[in-house]
This record gives C-alpha cells, structure tokens and sequence, in this order.
C-alpha cells in the first residue's frame, strides 16, 4: 500500500486553464502515481470539480484530447499510457524545478583545482614561463607592468613584464545515482520516494543536456540491486523490501569500474539503515537496530571504494540519530561526504554538490 504526505492544495497554485498550463499540473501528478496517466487523470478530473480551473471554453475533455493529439499520451490494450514524450516533459519539469532554485554558477563545466593550460578563466595570476601559451598572456596587465617596470618615455616589453592569467581544466565525471527503494520510504506518512525519483530524473535532463560527455547510471536497491534506464525513472516505485545497501555499492563500483573516466563517484539517497545481505543465494535480514554482520560488510564497501577512489556522497533523509552516527562512520570509512537532508532540500543539494565537483581532479 502506497502511503503519501499530504499538505493543504492552495488554490492560488492552480493552473488557470488552457493546455500549457494543465500540462504543468499533469506531469507533477505523474511523479505520484509513478507514471500511472489513468490515476493522474482521474485527479485532475476530482481537483477541476472542487477548484473547477477548466472552463466552457477549454474543459478537461479538450486537454485529454490534445494531450493524444500533441504525442503525450496513447492507448495500449485499452489503456491510457503516457509516451516518450511526456517522460522526458517530465524530466525536464523536474529539471526546472530543481536547478532554478539554484544560484547562478560559473560557465565552466566541472571546474576543477588544477591550474595551467585549462578551459575557464580563473583569478590567478603569475609570471610567463616557457611553454605557456599566447591566449593565456594578459596583455592589458603586461602592458601596465611594463610602465611601472620602464617607465612611460620608452615603452618597452620584456618577459619578465608578461603576465600569464591561469585557467582551470573541465573534468569529465562519472556518476552512479543509488536511489533506496524499501519499504521504508514510503512509511510515517512521508512519500520520500518521489522527491529521490524526480531529483534523479531532474540530474539525468541535465546531464543529458548540459554534461553530455559525462555518464550516469542510476542503480535501485531493495532486498537486492539493479541498474534502470532514465526512461524507467517516471515510473519508479518502493517494493516490500529490505535494505540491502551493500549490494547496491557493489553494482555501483562494478558500473564505475568499465567507465574510462578519471573523476567516478557515488551518489547515495536513502532513509535507513541497510538491513538485508544475500549469502549463497538466501536473504540475511534483520531490520531491529544495526546488525553488527550487515553494517560490517556495508563498511568494507566503502572502504573498497575509497581505495578505489571512489568518493560516496550520502543523502541522509531521515533524522534518527543512531542512523546519523552510521552515516556519519560509513562517509569517514570512505572519505566521501554526507548531508544530512531534508526532502525538499533533496534536490538542490545533489546538484550544488555534482556541478561543483569537488571530489577529485583530473592529474
């Protein structure tokens, strides 16, 4: 049974008719029924009776309508499904939700804080050397320390007045998103499940758009773990399952170790505790408190990927202390980070941390 954390619908957040508006609405309904256009439909059809946002002119009949005629939506064995088209409508609403909550960055891609021959210009200044290149002279600095060094009367140049500004090098970047899919994330009353899903559609837009020589693979983790394509994103939804974090570490490493990137990393969204192992093809669970067996070898994980360099930035979204302080342990096993985050913040976290990119530079 799904279980979803209702807050009060205001109604100065509706759409105020016409197909670009409606269309907003029906891709955020879509992350909540995991895709599911019958059930979002049928919500826009209870939300128009009590706030009526269609009119005589353009009712909800006419939004079904154009949704079939633009390519949102088809019919397969008698039902209504949404298209490629509306996955990637919904990837990139999730993409202008997230990122444009976010400040301004730098032109750069990936910035990383190594100087010399690089791409993006940064504050640094220092003398010419031998072998520098002629874009990286600034001319307007040589010149005027060519004035102070000589003088007005007789201008001259020499090396020692050349002024060289550096430039950082663009890093390309291999990400895995692990995205927790137990029971848990759906428990309380809290649907943690689409905020983790939506970030994870929102980070592949991006990607795919702004980063397209980086990777990303997106592996979920239940009793046991397994890689899903972006177009699987919308769809998405928790299972009965355990939690069985190592196993999700190990595709993950197994995934990074075929990519022929230098910069790898790990990026971890989950609620709880790992509780599940599989051993000669059996479940080892226990859900109460840390199992000394299964947090034991989800610590060797994350030293294996530190030894890996592997960096695993951790999005802690639950706030029980003793899983705090084993998130805390795991990131210092590891090296990585962590972030103890809110589900509305979820998103902006992710994206602050993977377009700054500090875990590693290329050498």
């Amino acid at each position: 049974m799904k279980g979803y954390q209702f807050s009060k619908f205001l109604p100065n957040e509706l759409p105020k008719g016409g197909f670009d508006e409606l269309l907003k609405l029906f891709t955020q309904l879509l992350n909540y029924t995991a895709g599911d256009a019958g059930e979002a439909l049928a919500w826009m059809n209870e939300l128009d009776k009590q706030y009526k946002f269609t009119n005589n002119d353009y009712g909800m009949g006419d939004f079904i309508e154009d949704l079939k005629d633009k390519g949102y939506l088809k019919e397969e064995d008698g039902e209504v499904k949404i298209t490629a088209k509306t996955e990637q409508t919904i990837r990139k609403s999730a993409l202008e939700e997230i990122f444009g909550k976010l400040k301004k960055a730098g032109k750069g891609n990936h910035n990383s804080n190594i100087s010399g021959i690089g791409e993006e210009k940064n504050a640094d200044r220092r003398e010419f050397n031998f072998g520098d290149s002629l874009d990286q002279i600034d001319m307007t600095a040589s010149i005027h320390n060519a004035q102070i060094n000589h003088g007005l009367g007789n201008f001259t140049l020499t090396e020692r007045d050349l002024e060289v500004e550096e430039k950082d090098y663009k890093t390309l970047t291999s990400t895995v998103l692990m995205i927790d899919i137990s029971h848990s994330m759906i428990l309380y009353g809290e649907d943690r499940i689409t905020p983790a899903k939506k970030t994870a559609m929102a980070l592949a837009e991006l990607i795919k758009t702004k980063y397209p020589k980086d990777t990303l693979d997106i592996v979920v983790f239940g009793n046991d773990a397994w890689p899903i394509s972006i177009k699987d994103l919308p769809y998405l939804q928790v299972g009965p399952y355990h939690t069985n974090t190592f196993a999700g570490l190990e595709l993950a490493t197994d995934l990074l170790r075929r990519r022929k990137t230098h910069n790898k990393q790990i990026f971890m969204i989950t609620d709880g505790k790992p509780t599940c192992l599989k051993e000669n093809g059996r479940y080892y669970k226990n859900s109460v408190g840390l199992d000394r067996k299964v947090i034991g070898k989800t610590l060797n994980m994350a030293a294996q990927c530190k030894r890996l360099n592997i960096p695993i930035t951790t999005f802690m979204i639950a706030k029980d202390p003793y899983l705090q302080q084993f998130v805390r342990q795991f990131t210092q096993i590891n090296g990585g980070r962590a972030f103890y985050s809110s589900l509305n913040g979820l998103g902006e976290y992710i994206f602050e941390d993977y377009i700054k990119n500090r875990r590693r530079t290329v050498r």
